[in-house]
């Protein structure tokens, strides 16, 4: 087996290189490799870790407003953006999915950043880290913003690619039926690793930027916090996590915790926990903050960092097991070597969290978050902020046979989704084809009646 993992590298680097693959990206996938074919699994265990019980709060922030100016003179934005929404049935960036008043999220992202340079007279670069599937698309949709760049710095950079290996023998899956779905991202942990290879990094500090805020182009309610951003600067901390306090709803969810050997914080994913300890991962009670993927980071201290490691942070090991082709579960068992960004919360010493309101955690994954983004129950204001009108948010669970690509989805609501205001949850079994000015109000539920069905326009479902 060594020879054959031995060979299984090789081939995966000599992959790597003809798809011109930056030498740094390679020698952290080798480094992962070898992680792999020690037996690593990445796995922390509960034994080994201490609850997280308290951390400051950013409702009680008293940040001046000349210190957040100041903070955000100095902050770049970076979107992570680089899915395609296939688990929505889409093929193509996600950001460009229309979700309110006409406007997508890259539409509502732009305006976020472009109200507070106005406000507060910052430059405030907005960056994404796009995949080599999304970039195009989304450069092509941002050149309605012919102002967006600043300082001669790029729109985007672009996330790594590895083979993915096959899980029998670690060498590179072969797949010439689709030779897309040989390759895989490394994890959103390749961000720190995409920036210095992409040169990025360096153009941020010597345009005279010092921090980073970082989150998912889908979570609309993460755009920048000059508040936090005050907070952050004077902190002085590498590196700040935003977190919530877990509900039932929360148990899968990544959450944050105190190592035992040095105290540190740390990042456990589920893929990361034993069987043993999976009740314990999900007792929202015992471990009470969950990593909302937005972070901070000082980017002085990141290039540091980089160059003292020879560019591997040393993220932990985040073995995903899946099927060459996602869609079809008969194809070969194969191995994503993936890493977490917000796992970096271990590698910088005097890292810090930040407990945030419900409101800035609003990511839209499935078709039932959508419906929910779409409805009365938010707000667009005019700064381009999304603005929930309900804590906490109704539950909704539409019948995935019908529901769950954006084009069935969208086909069931011609005429809009119903309002969602005085719901409490909305449980969809079956074709069900919603007419205009439907409400619903406290828990409704339909059932599947084994033919397409219409809920009347003015409908009250109750």
């Amino acid at each position: 087996m060594r020879a054959m993992s031995e060979q299984g590298l090789q081939q995966a680097r000599e992959a790597m290189e003809a798809a011109r693959v930056h030498p740094r990206a390679i020698d952290v996938f080798t480094y992962y490799y070898g992680e792999l074919e020690r037996g690593a699994t990445g796995l922390i265990a509960e034994s080994d870790i201490e609850p997280l019980t308290s951390v400051p709060r950013a409702a009680e922030l008293d940040v001046p407003s000349e210190d957040a100016r100041q903070a955000m003179a100095t902050t770049a934005v970076i979107k992570l953006n680089g899915g395609l929404g296939t688990s929505m049935g889409m093929d193509r960036a996600k950001s460009l999915l229309t979700v309110r008043d006409g406007l997508s999220f890259l539409d509502i992202i732009v305006g976020q950043v472009s109200h507070l340079r106005e406000q507060y007279d910052v430059r405030l670069p907005l960056l994404f880290m796009n995949s080599f599937r999304t970039r195009d698309d989304t450069l092509a949709a941002l050149k309605a913003y012919p102002y967006l760049a600043t300082h001669g710095l790029p729109l985007d950079f672009v996330q790594n690619r590895e083979p993915k290996l096959r899980a029998d023998d670690l060498t590179p899956i072969e797949w010439p039926a689709d030779p897309e779905l040989q390759w895989c991202p490394p994890g959103h942990g390749d961000l720190y690793t995409a920036l210095e290879a992409s040169k990025v990094l360096q153009e941020l500090l010597d345009a005279g930027f010092r921090y980073a805020t970082v989150s998912n182009s889908d979570n609309l309610g993460a755009g920048p916090d000059p508040a936090i951003a005050g907070w952050f600067a004077a902190s002085g901390a590498p590196y700040a996590a935003e977190v919530c306090r877990r509900t039932p709803a929360d148990r899968k969810g990544g959450h944050l915790a105190i190592r035992r050997s040095d105290g540190r914080l740390i990042l456990r994913e589920s893929a990361q926990t034993a069987d043993a300890d999976k009740a314990a991962f999900a007792d929202e009670q015992r471990h009470a903050f969950f990593h909302t993927n937005n972070l901070w980071f000082d980017l002085r201290v990141l290039a540091t960092t980089l160059e003292e490691r020879q560019g591997v942070l040393g993220l932990p090991l985040i073995r995903n097991v899946k099927t060459v082709d996602p869609a079809d579960p008969t194809t070969p068992k194969v191995i994503q070597i993936e890493t977490a960004m917000g796992a970096a919360i271990e590698v910088f010493a005097g890292a810090q969290a930040i407990e945030v309101e419900r409101s800035r955690f609003l990511p839209v994954k499935t078709t039932n978050d959508l419906l929910l983004l779409r409805s009365d129950l938010y707000t667009l204001t005019p700064d381009f902020q999304v603005v929930p009108g309900a804590a906490p948010l109704p539950l909704v669970d539409l019948d995935p046979l019908y529901y769950k690509t954006i084009d069935g989805f969208s086909g069931r609501f011609p005429e809009g989704v119903p309002s969602m205001r005085d719901a409490e949850s909305l449980t969809v079994r079956g074709d069900w084809t919603f007419g205009a000015d439907v409400r619903v109000v406290g828990a409704a539920r339909l059932d599947d009646t084994g033919a397409p069905e219409r809920v009347a326009t003015g409908t009250v479902l109750s």
